[in-house]
């Protein structure tokens, strides 16, 4: 993890990512479809995140809690791999980002349809079982998504935003306006700080007595009663009781902190949100982990290079003019790397491509991401002695004219390596912005010939 003192960031708090004790179990009917399913809840390795494990018919499949898993549901949370699902997510997601639990299993069994249990609609079950299983201190720093720029998201009457703030805790704000007898709730939590076991965790799922009446002839909540989470009429709850008074805010805050946990990162700053359900609270993740991943890159320019020219010029065979990596800057195993290409007048193409208004050729970009793809390559011991030769081109995209004083931050992703063959995914950036993209394939060839 970088120094928190650079760039700014010296009020960062180093914490220390938690799991749980020991294993805890539950079980009882799904809130939707009155399944009963059972849920195990484990502890986890550092840096391995939330990861709910579905078992159904003798399957098992790994499904990582990360908005890129989402699949779209009406009214709920639902993850997927392939067809295996786990349904209704958000409250046992908001327990887990409430509680400060970073890594941990979730294993969820039985049912058709891999709802979770309910409880009574609200997070306190699986609070209970996180405090039942114990907190344990990870010796790893957890590395926040802290929001930098401001960001507004809105879909009709809803809207939500992320703007910088506390670097140590996210604030929440909710603004949730509805028809009697709710009216118009604010409600602020600052996750952190404020308790969630109290505030939070208790605040129960509620639905219109109109809303309820269209969700059980559409053969959903059959199994439930008025008893079991808040039904609204206009006089108020039906044979219920409110645990808050701006309980409905509460609980809209509650599945905000869920649905935002599947950033996979905790998150830092400060959240405004008004009538926004599960669908905008997503589109907030995506447009989050994309200014992250911005900021990382450009967070990258400042660290020390992991391969100069000299070892460069080592591994490539290219030569001025048509060496195009002048630093690699990341390497991870055999999976990705990072580098860099200066951009400047002196190259030889400005010569003759468009030299009145000097425009890098696409092609040459291309060669940039291919030798960065090839340094890559070249970290798999089996690739030793061999060269990779570009191939073939799919999928190639120039978005941004590239121009002398640019700097071309290349990313390359090897999406597979073979004997003979490899695949790896390139994109190229200025700043902030995608200049160019393509997927590119290599024969790997021996660089002599044999004796």
């Amino acid at each position: 993890m970088s120094d928190p003192t650079l760039f700014g960031f010296a009020n960062v708090i180093l914490e220390h990512q938690k799991t749980i004790g020991k294993e805890a179990k539950l079980r009882g009917p799904g809130l939707f479809t009155g399944e009963i399913a059972e849920l195990i809840l484990e502890p986890a390795d550092a840096n391995s995140g939330i990861t709910f494990i579905r078992e159904q018919d003798g399957r098992r499949a790994a499904i990582p809690a990360l908005v890129q898993n989402v699949l779209k549901r009406p009214r709920r949370t639902c993850l997927h791999n392939g067809t295996m699902c786990v349904e209704t997510i958000e409250h046992i997601m908001a327990a887990l980002n409430g509680m400060g639990i970073s890594n941990a299993t979730v294993t969820v069994r039985g049912g058709a349809t891999g709802e979770i249990p309910m409880g009574d609609g609200s997070s306190q079950i699986f609070v209970d079982a996180i405090e039942s299983a114990g907190i344990v201190e990870q010796n790893v720093p957890i590395d926040p998504l802290v929001i930098r720029k401001p960001i507004h998201l809105t879909d009709g009457k809803a809207s939500i935003a992320a703007l910088p703030g506390p670097l140590d805790h996210l604030e929440v704000i909710y603004d949730f306006e509805a028809a009697l007898p709710v009216g118009h709730q604010i409600f602020a939590f600052h996750l952190g700080v404020d308790s969630f076991a109290e505030d939070i965790a208790p605040a129960r799922t509620f639905v219109f007595e109109h809303e309820a009446h269209d969700l059980r002839a559409r053969g959903m909540g059959l199994h439930l009663t008025p008893n079991d989470l808040l039904v609204l009429s206009e006089r108020g709850p039906i044979e219920n009781r409110y645990r808050f008074t701006d309980e409905c805010a509460r609980h809209k805050t509650l599945d905000l902190l869920g649905d935002i946990y599947l950033a996979g990162r905790p998150i830092r700053g400060r959240i405004v949100a008004h009538r926004s359900g599960h669908h905008l609270n997503h589109m907030l993740v995506r447009r989050l982990l994309e200014q992250g991943t911005v900021e990382d890159r450009q967070l990258l320019l400042h660290r020390d290079a992991v391969m100069d020219i000299r070892k460069i010029q080592r591994i490539l065979p290219h030569r001025y003019p048509m060496l195009m990596v002048d630093r690699v800057l990341e390497i991870q195993g055999e999976h990705k790397a990072i580098g860099i290409k200066n951009v400047t007048n002196n190259d030889i193409f400005f010569q003759g491509h468009y030299p009145g208004t000097p425009i890098m050729p696409g092609v040459m970009i291309v060669e940039a991401m291919a030798q960065l793809g090839g340094l890559l390559l070249s970290q798999k011991l089996d690739n030793t002695g061999r060269l990779p030769v570009l191939l073939s081109m799919d999928k190639a995209k120039w978005r941004l004219p590239v121009v002398p004083g640019d700097q071309l931050l290349i990313e390359a992703i090897c999406v597979r390596s073979k004997q003979r063959t490899a695949h790896v995914r390139c994109k190229a950036y200025v700043q902030d912005r995608l200049a160019a993209e393509a997927e590119l394939k290599f024969m790997l060839v021996d660089a002599e010939p044999p004796q």
